[in-house]
């Protein structure tokens, strides 16, 4: 079963809602893993009573670019077969650039370029 535009739109805010509120709220997570229809229908997933849930925490490897289009199938999979899977990882974790040592002494020693005429740099 398809989903039409709107329906789409509608699960994959809901969904969204879901991975947010998982990465931000142990408590929430520990819900979904506890109870997951009612944390589900929380976030605005209402999944058909007798319908069989799966969690997949460890999501598989080449899912992470088309994660929305996998998990809009596997809801429509879900709609069709009773049985749903959800890809919910683990709070992903944020690539933090560091800076050089270099880029630490230009800043401390005050290697800024500003033109904020009048100032003692200008005059």
């Amino acid at each position: 079963m398809a989903l039409n535009p709107r329906e789409r739109t509608e699960f994959v805010n809901a969904y969204t809602r879901v991975l947010i509120t998982a990465w931000s709220s142990e408590e929430f997570s520990a819900k979904l893993d506890s109870n997951p229809r009612e944390a589900l229908a929380e976030a605005g997933l209402e999944v058909p009573a007798g319908a069989q849930i799966a969690l997949v925490r460890n999501v598989p490897d080449g899912h992470h670019d088309t994660n929305l289009d996998v998990q809009v199938s596997l809801w429509e999979r879900g709609l069709e077969t009773g049985t749903f899977e959800f890809h919910i990882p683990e709070t992903p974790q944020i690539d933090m650039a560091e800076l050089s040592e270099g880029d630490l002494d230009s800043i401390a020693a005050g290697d800024v370029n500003c033109c904020c005429c009048p100032c003692c740099c200008c005059t």
